[in-house]
């Protein structure tokens, strides 16, 4: 019976340690199954257009004093325009607006707009509405428009040239456009 006793005492310490060893193995494999499924904190994850619809308001154009207005409108449509000053013989100076011709806004917060052609000059936009290093609406870059940016002239001869660059283009504050 002492071998029996002795026998079996050894038999449940083993069952215990293979118990304790099953049980740290599971545990290990919760804990790395929950890292990969816990959420990554929102200053860590990659905003696309965030609620793109939101980006509707003023943005910094090329030069100082001049700005886009854009509007995003239903199923993704865009509307706006760019205020800027006139570099041509006829107009050099003169403020004008250049209405969008058509845009468009898609969920993943791709951007595009082409201008209508006023006295030989349009634009087009093509990029992303991405989140900027405002921390609310009511900070300047707020969004960014980050995109190639092309501008097209037409001289009297009818012929066209383009010139394309790459841009960031800064929202205004809110709080400034609601004024």
């Amino acid at each position: 019976m002492a071998y029996k006793s002795h026998h079996s005492r050894s038999r449940a310490r083993c069952t215990e340690k293979w118990c304790t060893l099953s049980f740290m193995k599971f545990l290990l494999l919760a804990i790395a199954c929950c890292a990969f499924v816990l959420p990554v904190p929102l200053a860590a994850q990659v905003q696309p257009a965030a609620a793109a619809n939101d980006c509707s308001g003023m943005y910094s154009f090329l030069r100082d004093g001049e700005f886009l207005q854009l509007t995003v409108e239903e199923k993704g449509k865009v509307t706006g325009f760019i205020s800027r000053f006139g570099d041509s013989e006829s107009d050099k100076g003169v403020f004008m607006n250049q209405f969008f011709k058509s845009g468009k806004l898609e969920e993943s917060g791709k951007l595009s707009f082409t201008t209508e052609n006023v006295h030989g000059v349009w634009f087009e936009f093509a990029g992303n509405v991405v989140r900027g290093s405002g921390t609310k609406p009511d900070d300047e870059a707020y969004y960014v428009l980050r995109g190639s940016l092309t501008r097209f002239d037409t001289d009297a001869d009818k012929k066209t040239t383009s010139q394309q660059r790459t841009v960031e283009l800064k929202s205004f504050p809110r709080d400034a456009t609601a004024k």
